[in-house]
């Protein structure tokens, strides 16, 4: 088990170190399976890629949207957040594209890598 988490780990690390790119085409069901693989928690729906962060409270789940805002423009990729008092809902997908491609997974794997440093 293990091993198991740790490869998950790296597959996470390797995408998180990823940049987004202009045009990324939607993924297919399989590639999109496989990159949910490292995305712990991360949840595929429609034409989305979501996951909902918990806090101990406001403050912490403000630092975590700012976090968050830092990535969206360093990636030129924005989700859609829904900000409450201890929770954060974060929701990625290409509008353009019509659903989720690699850039949506490279700024999951970005935010949960933002997650796993609290």
């Amino acid at each position: 088990m293990n091993a198991l988490r740790q490869r998950a780990g790296d597959t996470l690390s390797a995408l998180a170190a990823q940049d987004c790119r202009p045009g990324a085409p939607l993924l297919s069901p399989t590639q999109l399976r496989e990159q949910l693989g490292a995305l712990p928690g991360w949840k595929h729906a429609g034409k989305t890629l979501a996951k909902s962060f918990a806090f101990a409270d406001y403050y912490r789940t403000m630092a975590f949207v700012n976090a968050v805002a830092f990535v969206a423009h360093r990636q030129d990729h924005h989700p859609d957040l829904s900000v409450h008092y201890n929770r954060v809902d974060v929701v990625y997908s290409t509008h353009d594209a019509g659903g989720v491609t690699l850039n949506d997974c490279i700024c999951a794997a970005k935010v949960e890598s933002l997650a796993g440093s609290r």
